[in-house]
């Protein structure tokens, strides 16, 4: 197609849409509306931002492993004038603890992962308790440990690299947030904004992220993406814990360094996790099931010191907690990329590059994101996803 491509939400997923878009010239113009350009309630902004390749599912495996390339040399793709972007990536495999219970899906969550050619191997207690002296193996069956491909990185840091580039590639960026859409039949003609411009569209991309859904709404369409509030804990360790990964323990509780700290958290139970709360601090969390976790796998951690905290929101996706990525069967000219349910800063260079091919040549070319198409949603098969953090 040609025209103008109209992208509502310039975080890390449509930032990332719209330097791909514009990394051969774009015979239109491509315009990214960010309702708040400081970021400050950004999901891209207040992430963990860690990637892996320990999925469940042959697609995300497939975008973990073209993030993880793309993030390596995202120095050199994303330099504008000769300054290189500086994303902190720290390359240390994801550590999956499974219960006896739970070590038949562990196992075969290995196997799809070796299929697909990620770098991956699986520990007995006795030699997970060799590796990391420091971490307890009570109630451990196995674990899985990415052995490269795998990490974490500054977020805001890739999200800042991906909207310089793109406006340096010729992204137009509008500090605005859309509160309208026109609709004629199946084709959306143009977006309303609250500074009260119009703006027409030839396609327009919903990145909308935990917003996503009422922008949906503006088009008449009903997306299960609600906003799902996320603590994270920077705590400072009484004791270091050398070579350690990101740990995922059997109660759900997470665990990585960040400089001299580590960060840390859990996904809330679901009667604690609302749809759309406000965006502030869960500690009750941490007093009740964080830190007692973290002292009974980490034992040094029942002296450790919570320094700081910060919030974040999941777009959360409550079909299936996967990306909604592709063409709306309702709309002609509406693609969607949105509910990645915390995978977001993540999957973005992935999601982008095959947004962008999607969009140029309407079909995808590097990597096939069909598996995470809304046609699911109509036909009530979710894809279900069992390494869901």
């Amino acid at each position: 197609m040609t025209g103008r491509v109209v992208i509502v939400g310039g975080g890390a997923i449509g930032s990332s849409i719209a330097y791909w878009l514009t990394c051969e010239p774009w015979p239109g113009e491509v315009v990214v509306i960010e309702r708040d350009p400081t970021y400050a309630r950004a999901s891209s902004a207040l992430s963990a931002s860690a990637i892996r390749q320990q999925f469940s599912t042959p697609v995300n495996i497939a975008i973990g492993r073209h993030g993880f390339e793309f993030l390596r040399r995202a120095g050199e793709l994303l330099a504008v004038a000769g300054e290189r972007a500086e994303i902190g990536l720290v390359e240390r495999g994801y550590l999956f603890l499974a219960s006896p219970a739970g070590m038949p899906a562990l196992a075969d969550n290995h196997r799809v992962q070796r299929e697909q050619g990620a770098d991956v191997e699986l520990l007995s207690p006795a030699a997970l308790g060799e590796r990391f002296p420091w971490l307890s193996t009570a109630g451990i069956g196995a674990a899985s440990l990415g052995r490269s491909g795998e990490g974490w990185f500054d977020g805001y840091g890739l999200l800042r690299a991906f909207r310089r580039k793109a406006g340096a590639q010729g992204a137009r960026y509008l500090a605005a947030a859309m509160v309208g859409a026109e609709r004629t039949g199946r084709r959306v003609d143009a977006v309303r904004l609250d500074d009260g411009q119009r703006v027409g569209c030839d396609l327009l991309v919903n990145a909308g992220g935990a917003w996503a859904a009422s922008i949906g709404a503006m088009l008449d369409i009903d997306l299960p993406v609600r906003a799902r509030a996320r603590s994270v804990f920077v705590i400072d360790a009484a004791e270091p814990l050398p070579g350690c990964p990101l740990v995922i323990d059997t109660s759900g509780v997470w665990l990585r360094p960040e400089g001299r700290h580590y960060l840390t958290g859990v996904s809330p139970p679901p009667e604690r996790d609302p749809d759309d709360p406000p965006l502030e601090v869960d500690h009750a969390l941490f007093e009740e099931l964080v830190w007692p976790a973290l002292a009974a796998r980490v034992p040094s951690l029942e002296r450790l010191r919570l320094v700081n905290a910060w919030a974040g929101y999941y777009e959360y996706n409550t079909f299936d907690q996967n990306g909604l990525v592709g063409l709306h069967p309702d709309l002609d000219n509406a693609i969607f990329a949105v509910g990645f349910s915390g995978h977001g800063i993540q999957q973005s260079p992935a999601v982008g590059r095959a947004v962008a091919e999607l969009i140029r040549h309407g079909r995808y070319l590097t990597l096939d994101l069909s598996p995470l198409g809304l046609e699911r949603l109509r036909d009530g098969h979710p894809l279900v996803e069992r390494n869901v953090v």
